[in-house]
């Protein structure tokens, strides 16, 4: 793990014990948040606990998360499936564990295909992404591959919440399971990832994506997480933040600005080097 990486993960433990302390929320401040989040992440395209946050809090947080420029509890509302939206909430509430069930269904969701019957199947057929400097395992390969990424999972306990989720979340798009929908199915699972453990959804703002791709790219091409982590945790700290902000609690002291002399201020910040040619 790189120093930044470390720092910028110290802060989130911080801030994250400030917001424990003052959970459960009042009905008041869950109102008052969700309205700040949906005014923060109005515009942005999809969607990239000590103390847990109680199932009104997941409510209110899940209605602002959104899927192709719409709330969730839109999208969901939109499928007609009544238990769609318990289903997602239970997944977070409950801390459901990681499935590759799990995973498809919430594949059906972002495609707005939650219905009876069985989940989707993985793709039937070789795909390449364009720009990625990486081509996708061969479609015969996935059932070995999603259950490798399951074990992987299951063995990753000791990992810090932020870095589990991004890794994950990075991984799954190295498979690339399905013909379409993989990013916003990969950025909802790195949202209840988060969630499960009492941390806000990291929403990867417009401005972020072509650090995001850029990380992304990497960690699916030479197994570098700590890119993808950095861009994650950097995102995650910004929206306990808006918590915060919203609760009239102090942030942490912002680490030393000796740890991150590229930047003016001292932020926490991990610079990419240039994309391979």
């Amino acid at each position: 793990m790189s120093s930044q990486l470390a720092t910028l993960l110290k802060s989130i433990d911080a801030d994250k014990a400030t917001l424990d302390a003052a959970r459960p929320l009042s009905q008041q401040a869950v109102a008052s948040l969700r309205d700040t989040l949906v005014r923060e992440w109005a515009g942005q395209a999809s969607v990239i606990e000590g103390g847990a946050p109680t199932r009104r809090e997941t409510r209110a947080v899940l209605e602002c998360i959104t899927i192709d420029g719409t709330t969730l509890r839109e999208h969901l509302d939109a499928t007609h499936h009544r238990d769609a939206i318990g289903y997602v909430e239970d997944i977070v509430s409950k801390r459901e564990a990681l499935s590759e069930r799990q995973i498809r269904n919430l594949h059906r969701l972002v495609l707005n295909r939650i219905g009876n019957g069985d989940v989707r199947r993985y793709r039937q057929e070789n795909v390449a992404i364009a720009g990625a400097s990486t081509v996708p395992p061969g479609f015969l390969d996935l059932p070995a591959d999603m259950a490798a990424l399951i074990g992987w999972y299951r063995e990753a306990g000791a990992m810090h919440p932020v870095m589990r989720a991004a890794e994950l979340h990075a991984r799954l798009l190295k498979i690339h399971p399905f013909v379409d929908g993989n990013g916003r199915t990969a950025r909802l699972l790195l949202a209840f990832e988060l969630m499960k453990d009492g941390y806000p959804p990291a929403i990867i703002r417009n401005e972020d994506r072509p650090a995001y791709h850029d990380a992304l790219d990497r960690a699916c091409a030479g197994g570098e997480f700590d890119n993808i982590a950095c861009v994650v945790a950097e995102a995650v700290r910004r929206a306990l933040h808006l918590y915060l902000d919203v609760l009239g609690l102090p942030y942490a002291a912002k680490p030393d600005a000796d740890h991150f002399p590229n930047h003016p201020n001292g932020e926490p910040t991990c610079p990419l080097p240039p994309p391979p040619r």
